[in-house]
């Protein structure tokens, strides 16, 4: 078994996973895995630059993060940066933090290289060999992913609950104007993403993230977060239909009031459903597998194999 650490640093928030793991195998061994929402792209599609507060949220987990790997004892760790830092002008401010705090410089990886992470890490422990339509709905992007055992299409899309929010909703609840506005770029995006993964042939469709994760636990009726009960749980259609409604429908407060919503998804979880009901709109499917294992775990597996590799090579 080979111990890693895996950092993803998405647009609205931090993750963290130190395992062991057996590359032959696949098994992994859970040691600490946590989320912090960061927020590190506020406002980023509109200035394209990273907020000084918004970097400091982030360096502050950062820290949080090295003394657990540090408690730990991982033997390599693997920093990981997605869209917002991709957009960002000042994105130097964010690598020369990161080096700092953690010792590692973040990879700002492109779309495709996260959708492939993602796509290891959703189907790595999936029994069966039917295509999948793995979909990851991020805070500034979403990366579709069509494969068996491995990638066959990938294609990222600038769709994610955070950058539509910003965009467009200003109001609470949200108008139907700005809901149709969403709607609009989703679609479009839809369009885009189409014109490289067959979003329509796959015969299984994998959801991650928030967005995803947070829909499966409302519809499970949870009164606490609980990663056993929402990891592979399959949710209907006509069930992520009508939690989207009701999600567009409610004021923050009510939403804030739902037992599983993190605060920090309170605002943006109307935007990442639309994302979510439209791809199941688009894709035909009748019911989204949710899962909690995604770019992270693809990431900790590509370290681990690689330790092996360099092992083997002496």
């Amino acid at each position: 078994m080979t111990r890693v650490a895996a950092v993803d640093c998405g647009t609205n928030s931090i993750r963290l996973l130190v395992a062991d793991l057996d590359p032959a195998t696949g098994a992994m061994t859970e040691l600490d895995r946590r989320m912090t929402i960061v927020r590190l792209g506020q406002g980023v599609d509109k200035t394209g630059r990273l907020a000084p507060e918004a970097l400091e949220r982030t360096f502050a987990a950062c820290r949080e993060y090295a003394a657990v790997i540090a408690e730990h004892g991982a033997e390599r760790v693997r920093f990981v940066a997605t869209s917002a830092s991709r957009d960002a002008e000042n994105r130097a401010d964010f690598v020369a933090g990161v080096l700092g705090i953690l010792g590692v410089e973040p990879e700002v990886v492109t779309g495709d290289q996260e959708a492939e992470f993602s796509f290891t890490g959703a189907t790595r422990e999936l029994p069966g060999h039917e295509e999948r339509l793995v979909v990851d709905i991020g805070g500034g992007s979403t990366e579709f992913v069509v494969g068996r055992a491995h990638v066959e299409a990938a294609r990222s899309v600038d769709i994610g609950c955070v950058r539509l929010t910003e965009r467009h909703i200003r109001t609470d609840p949200p108008a139907e104007p700005e809901l149709a506005a969403v709607r609009a770029d989703i679609e479009s995006a839809l369009d885009l993403a189409e014109k490289t993964v067959p979003l329509r042939r796959a015969e299984t469709l994998v959801g991650l993230a928030g967005s995803v994760t947070t829909v499966a636990a409302i519809a499970l009726g949870l009164d606490r977060y609980d990663w056993s009960a929402i990891h592979h749980a399959r949710i209907p259609y006509a069930t992520v239909e009508s939690i989207t409604h009701r999600l567009a429908g409610a004021t923050h407060d009510e939403r804030a009031a739902i037992p599983v919503m993190h605060p920090g998804r309170v605002d943006v979880i109307v935007a990442g459903a639309l994302v979510l009901l439209a791809i199941m709109n688009r894709a035909g499917a009748r019911e989204v597998v949710v899962s909690e294992h995604d770019i992270l775990d693809g990431i900790a597996y590509k370290v681990a194999e690689e330790i092996e590799a360099e092992r083997s090579r002496g």
